[in-house]
């Protein structure tokens, strides 16, 4: 059962981008895919009914050129391609609700009526563009923007094409103010900060029309009002958005796709489709008389080892081997934990193995793991009774009074790395206090009741670490729930919902005593270093 059955009331929509099919997925696309997986998970777990979509962009010139250099049929070579992206989400256990492909029919009558609607309000019109073309891209440049000898500023080893055509065009300069009162108006519309100056400065040095129509492309959507020409990959690509959120037996009509889901919470994107996203995409919507989203969010760019990634540097890093060797979870945690997001970050591999290690072998599953063992040696492996007085005086009472709120904010403006620091607040003191109160100690002392309160303590604080950190290591709180005897899957969506009393299972106290305990094992395998991961 999907989650749009479970819970109707304050639906949340997350977006990631619609992935191009020209090549393989790389750990660049991973990345914010493995972020809208988490903040989906996240809000599983809050009870709201959520919308994870994700998919590809199967249209335009390059994945033409790609399968003509491949000898493939373009239809033939996407269908390779998304079968590859698919196979890595399942790897990383990714579970979007909707995988749209630009190619799938329905796309095609949204589009469609989407233009119609466009066009209606007098924003479409014929005209002539001149300029350079980059191709990889799939955009025109400013003369301002490129590099020498015409290049690129992104694919900087490939010169932009000059072209002379008869392009049908979106008039967006007449959406300069609108846009402009947008951003002052909701400034949480772009983020981060950095992403929203860059947009700020570009419109403000003025809004040119930019054409929504190539000749001589016969992969794509024909312009409707001259099916001479072929829509924009970029015009097409975008309303992938809202094509998703249609049932799978409804009629393909915007009325039908905007009913329920619309407008999206969040658009997870990377910052070098920013100026698509945070300016077209809303003129278009603002035409169209369509809502706008809430939140457009840049995320940076992967290197590693320091260096931007390439394949003539040799140091792609294969996500398919990464995941296959050292597991989902360890890759989840380490891009999430480790890299702000919003910034630019590195991944190298032992720093990858060592955060990992410290993080949830030493820290979380090794406390876990001790704490269980006493509890079996000592309580009969059932969850002890923790002491009434030493309750109310207890640190991780006040600790955790203001974890679930410091951890809720976190997700909810993407701060990863600020939600997994304050969790090991937690899991750190978990660990302090059963050093300093050596219930092994106090056992051969006698002090049974103290053992317990202590060994509860201890468990109670891995428990709510494991609830909290579930969306992003799913496979691990899942060991540690069934180990302390719960019979939740965190991978599941209904038991998830069913499970998701979010304010009982974030407040202290929520492991209930007397409940028989799982047999200790260890939750996480330490990492070791392996073959170097890269093609």
């Amino acid at each position: 059962m999907t989650s749009s059955h479970i819970n109707n009331k304050h639906p949340f929509v997350i977006t990631t981008p619609l992935y191009y099919v020209n090549a393989l997925p790389h750990m660049g696309s991973a990345y914010p895919t493995i972020a809208a997986d988490v903040v989906a998970r996240f809000q599983r777990l809050r009870g709201r009914a959520v919308l994870f979509v994700t998919g590809t962009d199967e249209h335009g010139q390059k994945i033409q050129r790609s399968a003509e250099a491949a000898h493939r049929d373009p239809q033939e070579h996407c269908d390779q391609i998304v079968a590859q992206f698919k196979a890595l989400w399942n790897l990383l256990d990714i579970q979007c609700d909707r995988f749209i492909r630009t190619t799938d029919p329905r796309h095609e009558k949204i589009v469609n009526e989407f233009y119609q609607r466009v066009w209606d309000q007098g924003d479409i019109y014929l005209g002539q563009q001149k300029g350079w073309y980059c191709v990889a891209c799939e955009e025109f440049k400013e003369e301002r923007e490129l590099l020498e000898n015409h290049r690129c500023p992104i694919h900087t080893t490939i010169e932009a094409e000059w072209r002379d055509e008869e392009n049908y065009f979106f008039r967006l300069s007449k959406y300069q103010e609108q846009l402009e009162q947008l951003y002052a108006a909701k400034p949480g519309f772009i983020q981060p900060e950095t992403r929203r100056n860059e947009v700020i400065s570009f419109v403000s040095q003025g809004l040119q029309d930019f054409s929504i129509s190539r000749v001589n492309v016969s992969w794509g959507i024909p312009v409707p009002s001259d099916p001479k020409h072929t829509l924009y990959v970029w015009f097409d690509a975008l309303l992938g958005y809202v094509t998703a959120l249609l049932e799978p037996d409804e009629q393909p009509t915007l009325e039908n796709a905007l009913a329920r889901w619309w407008p999206a919470n969040v658009h997870l994107i990377g910052k070098d489709i920013l100026r698509f996203h945070a300016v077209y995409w809303p003129a278009m919507l603002m035409s169209a008389g369509v809502p706008l989203p809430d939140r457009v969010f840049g995320h940076g760019y992967l290197t590693k080892d320091g260096q931007k990634m390439g394949k003539s540097l040799g140091n792609v890093l294969d996500p398919f081997e990464l995941v296959q060797q050292y597991k989902s979870d360890a890759v989840r945690y380490y891009f999430l934990k480790e890299i702000e997001f919003g910034r630019d970050g590195d991944f190298n591999l032992t720093r990858f193995i060592n955060i990992v290690n410290a993080d949830l072998a030493n820290d979380l599953g090794n406390l876990l793991n001790r704490t269980l063992k006493m509890a079996h040696k000592y309580c009969d492996a059932k969850v002890p009774q923790p002491t009434e007085e030493l309750w109310q005086n207890s640190t991780f009472v006040n600790l955790t009074q203001e974890l679930s709120d410091r951890v809720t904010q976190a997700y909810e403006t993407l701060a990863f790395s600020e939600a997994y620091e304050a969790i090991l607040t937690l899991v750190r003191a978990g660990n302090k206090y059963i050093d300093e109160q050596a219930p092994w100690t106090l056992h051969k002392q006698g002090q049974h009741s103290l053992v317990d309160h202590v060994l509860y303590t201890v468990l109670e604080a891995v428990r709510l670490s494991a609830y909290l950190l579930s969306p992003v290591i799913p496979n691990v709180s899942n060991s540690i729930y069934q180990q302390l005897g719960f019979s939740v899957d965190f991978s599941d969506q209904l038991s998830t919902a069913q499970a998701a009393q979010f304010e009982l299972h974030t407040q202290w106290g929520a492991l209930p005593v007397g409940q028989s305990l799982g047999t200790p094992q260890p939750v996480f395998q330490r990492l070791e270093l392996l073959e170097p991961v890269s093609t």
